[in-house]
């Protein structure tokens, strides 16, 4: 058989007519499939080789024709970039490189017209040391008003030369950095659970509270139709600053999980609520207890957080229906919709994880020169895409997982610019390998990235991306996009991919096979056989062509069963 649909089938899954979203749509955010733009390397507007507004703005039709109902922006806003812009300046600014606060509100107004809404990234958990406050703190006397929005202390030790904790960096390396005085006497010590470049601040400060407030309102004026909260677990600290404890009950880890949190949260959904329709928040909440997670998504708090449980699992059967299984249990009580997700702009691109013997993810054991095998990780990132698209909830997508795209760990060290791999030392390869630009056309570099085919993108793009161009995969039906934009809207016309609950049916322990609804099965094949499908349904949409009728290892099926 061949990729490509039926008459009939394609005509029911054809593209949705552009409509406007409409404010009366408050549920909009609980089947959306919400595709994240990094937007340094989405596309180039301008030519000057760093990714920009006017280059989203100039693909928005791309979207569109992919299937997607919202774009979540990581930070455009005013930033150094220590790290990637989540070291925020200014709010109500975009950064310069990126254009204006018009263009970003053009791009929302235009993005609407097309059926597409727009979440931001908000950093609630600490801003650059460039930022007015930080600055005004620095030049402030110990003990000033100043200093209190911020976690300033004096050291440990005899002489105060000892960081006040030994709290361990979730970028490596040391979360104090210690100030100096006017007369160059070493100073007060301040707390930074990122870079230093990344000062923590202090949210039992009602300044703290305040502006965040007022933050969210000035972009929900523009229209914005949610804001997704980075770190959204760390925001508070225990005043007395102790030490972690070797194993922490629920709600007693000194700067993660805190009870204090939830109260943040209520008054945001408060505000959030008192706009029409649904301004939707979403949480990075990386927590391995479920029911401590759940907390975070009762009624009155957020709308939605990341699962990133399933994105760390080996590509094993057993291991992603406990993720499954548990998953959709911990969002039950509270009514939430499950969240599900391959890669975002942190992690190594499904591509090349899925290739790896060790197919799982976590920041500790990112290193430098871990083979993998790309066909293979090609084969098993296909069927994750119709497998995460046939779950029930929201579905995410990291740019250039549409195209297939592997992480590139061929950068040279000079062009690195992530923090993860300079405060290790240079043992973490970092995260500047999955935010390589696009690649949109041609057959060189920079392959329709920039509006200049000259220049040289802020990260440079391997020759053989030729091949992964939009371009490239737009006329071939065995195509990566291909089979995300045929995914998509199968699962925009089915209603049984909209509101139907998850049912497992009987399979053996290496295929994941389960029913949404009366008409809609998933078949996940992980074996190393090919296996027999249901007798009688019609094949909707598979990852690889069948072999004789039969669904071969690694790969994925969606099946329209007879009612």
């Amino acid at each position: 058989m061949d990729f490509s649909l039926s008459t009939t089938e394609a005509s029911a899954v054809a593209t949705r007519p552009a409509i406007a979203p409409s404010d009366s749509d408050a549920l909009w955010w609980r089947n959306a499939v919400i595709y994240q733009v990094y937007i340094r390397s989405f596309a180039d507007g301008n030519g000057d080789g760093t990714g920009d507004l006017a280059g989203v703005r100039a693909h928005l039709p791309y979207l569109r024709e992919l299937g997607v109902d919202a774009i979540w922006f990581t930070p455009w806003y005013a930033s150094p970039l220590a790290d990637g812009g989540y070291d925020v300046s200014d709010y109500r600014q975009i950064h310069p490189a990126f254009g204006g606060l018009a263009d970003a509100e053009a791009l929302i107004e235009e993005a609407l017209a097309l059926g597409i809404r727009t979440i931001i990234d908000v950093v609630p958990n600490h801003v650059s040391n460039e930022h007015p406050w930080f600055q005004e703190a620095l030049a402030a006397a110990p003990g000033s008003p100043e200093r209190k929005r911020f976690w300033f202390h004096p050291g440990a030790g005899p002489n105060g030369d000892e960081m006040p904790t030994r709290w361990v960096s979730n970028f490596s390396g040391d979360t104090w950095t210690r100030t100096t005085q006017p007369d160059g006497t070493p100073g007060e010590w301040y707390l930074h659970l990122f870079t230093p470049e990344q000062p923590d601040l202090n949210w039992d400060h009602p300044d703290v509270r305040r502006e965040h407030e007022d933050i969210l309102r000035f972009w929900f004026d523009r229209g914005v139709a949610g804001i997704r909260i980075d770190s959204a677990a760390l925001l508070v600290k225990d005043a007395a600053l102790p030490e972690v404890p070797e194993n922490p009950r629920p709600g007693e880890h000194p700067n993660t999980d805190r009870d204090e949190l939830h109260d943040i949260y209520r008054s945001w959904r408060e505000l959030a609520d008192s706009y029409p329709g649904a301004r939707v928040l979403v949480g990075e909440i990386w927590l391995p207890d479920t029911k401590r997670f759940a907390m975070y998504l009762r009624p009155n708090e957020l709308h939605t957080a990341f699962n990133f449980d399933f994105m760390a699992r080996r590509w094993e059967a057993p291991a992603l229906r406990q993720s499954i299984d548990a998953t959709l249990a911990a969002h039950a009580p509270v009514h939430a919709p499950a969240t599900w997700v391959l890669s975002n702009h942190d992690v190594t691109r499904p591509v090349t994880r899925y290739g790896r013997e060790d197919s799982s993810f976590a920041f500790a054991t990112k290193r430098f020169g871990i083979p993998t095998d790309l066909d293979l990780g090609t084969r098993r990132a296909r069927a994750a895409a119709l497998l995460t698209a046939a779950l029930p909830g929201t579905l995410y997508i990291y740019q250039g997982d549409e195209l297939g795209l592997p992480e590139v760990e061929t950068l040279p060290r000079e062009v690195l610019q992530d923090p993860m791999h300079f405060r290790s030392n240079g043992i973490d390869p970092g995260r500047d390998g999955c935010r390589v630009p696009l690649p949109w056309s041609g057959s060189v570099a920079p392959f329709g990235f920039s509006a200049s085919a000259t220049v040289t993108p802020w990260l440079p793009q391997p020759a053989s991306w030729a091949a992964l161009t939009v371009e490239a995969q737009e006329g071939d039906p065995t195509s990566m996009l291909w089979l995300y934009r045929n995914a998509l809207r199968i699962r925009a016309a089915l209603p049984s991919l909209v509101d139907s609950d998850l049912a497992w049916l009987d399979s053996s322990d290496e295929v994941l096979a389960f029913s949404r609804g009366d008409d809609f099965v998933n078949i996940t094949n992980l074996s190393d056989v090919n296996i027999a499908l249901p007798p009688g349904a019609d094949v909707l949409l598979s990852s690889l062509p069948l072999d004789d009728g039969r669904l071969p290892p690694d790969s994925t099926a969606w099946l329209r069963t007879q009612q």
